[in-house]
């Protein structure tokens, strides 16, 4: 007699790939999947967003249990396409939403291919070629970004602060000797721009450095770090003596795409070595999961303009390859393939200039004495994680080949081209004013104002006049108030979706500066679609004006 588990087993087995060829379950594999973007594929419409608009129920959430019984493979099918009703499509024209791309077809499959499988990247035992698709990954980007292949390394981690977190960790290795393995006996300080990512507080937490010890160093008005502040901020370090567990420089900021100066930051960083005769080299970690993209124009010829891009995309372009040029200066790079490389979550690539500095977080094997048993790749000697996913290099590997320069050059310079319509066509009015114009990515910071506002002179006294304190803070409450109307219109799928900033940066009187902002990453924009930015502006703003003087 079966028993009721047999049975229940053996009615689970028909949820699982087949182990072995069986083309009649491997087609209601692939049926069960194409099913269910058949039910994603009906949530779509005109708009940027997938079904109708949901009102999130998290007190219903919070009742959820698990069920006694089964459920049928389709009816969780169902369930789960429910759960993306109301999102929105982020590879729609009219979503401009922070650094979030649309996946190519490829990288999906490269994600979707190890998800059956579960390679995982702890070591070639449970990799295979796999565990090659990384490597050829940090081969082929370690020469796009200028660091030599055959003595460069690198790991795919949880996301950009995951690439921070070991860049950091790899500087206070140098500075604080054995601090693996003993802990930190002695202060030891991240130095980076006021606008870099927060990441660097996360790190500094994290990794027991504590937040006090991060120090923020003033930018340009084109969010670029001061490098003689820098200079000063160090020498002062040092001189107290403190160590520098690494200087972070942000290529691409997440709000203006500001661009730090790794030249200058190394020459400062050599001279302090010289100075101070430094028994160690203080750590250069280039945060460019923003930038990093931008390497693929390092050796395209800009005069010749092969591509055929407009003459304000090229200077843009070049603006960009002028700091990302120098990003084989750093000792460790920060690259997410899930922002400007178009992949799916998460697919986050640390780089080292020199893979031997991976020995300096690497346990011993009598610490895992259950792995590694053949093979010779085991990154997970050195790595945070033990266990892996193989979805972010494969993805990415998807995409590098997918692309090849000219394919990724062309989607970012359409996208730069797109952001310098909208550009155009917001100075273009009195209402509203560009807020990051020295930056030269596809993302767009601006504010906008009430009629009667000068903005010719008011921008630079929100930015510099003290006594213009309340008007600013006036005048920020009124981008919020447009940004929250856009808001709502997107959340219904009307209008455009886009994104604001609290802070843009400080005025040279501490306030903060609110900004509303374009993010353009979808390879589906057109101008006709950055001229929807402008209408929903002027909706909210005639909005805006008639709840203060009704008829």
């Amino acid at each position: 007699m079966t028993a009721p588990y047999q049975t229940i087993v053996q009615d689970l087995r028909q949820a699982f790939p087949q182990p072995v060829s069986d083309r009649v379950h491997d087609a209601y594999f692939v049926f069960s999947f194409l099913r269910a973007l058949d039910q994603v594929d009906a949530l779509k419409s005109v708009t940027p967003l997938l079904g109708r608009p949901e009102t999130l129920d998290y007190d219903a959430a919070r009742e959820c249990r698990v069920q006694k019984g089964t459920l049928p493979l389709e009816t969780v099918t169902a369930e789960l396409v429910d759960h993306l009703s109301g999102m929105f499509i982020f590879g729609h024209p009219r979503a401009q939403i922070n650094v979030v791309p649309a996946p190519t077809i490829a990288s999906i499959i490269g994600g979707l291919l190890p998800s059956i499988y579960n390679p995982n990247l702890v070591s070639e035992e449970s990799s295979r070629k796999v565990g090659v698709a990384e490597v050829e990954v940090i081969a082929m980007t370690s020469a796009l970004l200028g660091y030599d292949p055959q003595q460069s390394g690198g790991v795919f981690t949880f996301g950009g602060t995951g690439t921070s977190l070991y860049g950091v960790k790899l500087g206070l290795e140098k500075a604080c000797p054995d601090s693996f393995r003993k802990g930190l006996r002695e202060p030891a300080y991240i130095l980076c721009s006021e606008r870099a990512h927060y990441a660097a507080l996360s790190v500094a937490s994290w990794l027991g450095l504590g937040t006090d010890q991060v120090v923020q160093i003033p930018t340009t008005a084109d969010n670029e770090m001061r490098s003689c502040l820098l200079e000063s901020q160090a020498r002062q370090i040092l001189k107290d003596g403190g160590k520098i567990a690494a200087i972070i420089a942000t290529m691409g900021t997440t709000d203006a795409f500001g661009l730090d100066d790794l030249s200058a930051i190394r020459d400062v960083r050599d001279r302090l070595v010289d100075e101070f005769h430094l028994d160690y080299i203080p750590h250069i970690h280039a945060d460019a999961v923003i930038g990093w993209a931008w390497g693929v124009f390092n050796d395209y010829d800009f005069h010749l303009n092969p591509l055929g891009f407009r003459h304000r995309t090229v200077r843009a372009l070049a603006g960009t390859k002028r700091h990302i040029q120098h990003l084989g200066m750093a000792d460790s790079i920060g690259i997410d393939f899930h922002k400007t490389g178009f992949t799916p979550y998460v697919s986050s690539l640390l780089l080292v200039k020199n893979v031997h500095d991976l020995r300096l977080i690497s346990r011993g094997q009598d610490t895992t004495p259950y792995l590694f048993q053949s093979g010779t790749y085991h990154p997970g000697k050195y790595t945070l994680e033990t266990t892996r996913s193989g979805c972010g290099p494969m993805a990415a590997l998807a995409n590098l080949r997918l692309f090849g320069k000219d394919g990724l050059r062309s989607l970012l310079g359409h996208l730069v081209s797109m952001a310098e319509v909208l550009r155009e066509q917001l100075e273009g009015h009195a209402a509203t004013t560009v807020l990051n114009g020295g930056n030269f990515g596809p993302v767009t910071l601006f504010r906008v104002y009430p009629d009667g506002v000068d903005t010719f002179t008011v921008p630079k006294r929100e930015r510099e006049d003290a006594s213009f304190r309340e008007q600013l803070r006036a005048n920020n409450d009124y981008n919020r108030q447009i940004f929250d109307l856009i808001q709502a219109d997107a959340l219904q799928g009307k209008g455009v979706v886009i994104s604001m900033t609290d802070c843009y940066r400080e005025s040279d009187y501490g306030e903060p500066i609110v900004a509303l902002k374009s993010y353009i990453l979808s390879p589906f924009s057109e101008e006709r679609y950055v001229s929807a930015v402008l209408d929903s502006i002027w909706q909210a703003r005639a909005r805006i004006a008639a709840s203060k003087n009704p008829a």
